[in-house]
């Protein structure tokens, strides 16, 4: 059960990676666009704050890793399968 839960929690973790990168590509494709200099700057003030968040969360989840390599194996390609790569 705890196992089930551990992995819940880097599932998680890994969704959010996944709408932070999705948020962040959307915002690096409008950097610089605007002729106003304000929201360029908020663009790049937003597009920084997308970046450090993705570091935590890098963070988090490698705390969250178990240490035994071969579990981790195993989870990863399940996560892989489930995406179908």
């Amino acid at each position: 059960m705890a196992s089930d839960y551990e992995e819940g929690r880097r599932d998680g973790v890994r969704l959010a990676l996944a709408i932070l990168a999705a948020e962040e590509e959307k915002w690096a494709s409008q950097l610089g666009e605007s002729r106003s200099w304000r929201t360029n700057r908020d663009r790049e003030v937003r597009h920084k704050a997308l970046q450090v968040a993705q570091k935590r969360l890098h963070t988090a989840l490698g705390r969250l890793a178990p240490d035994d390599r071969e579990a981790m194996g195993k989870e990863l390609a399940v996560a892989l399968a489930r995406l179908g790569l």
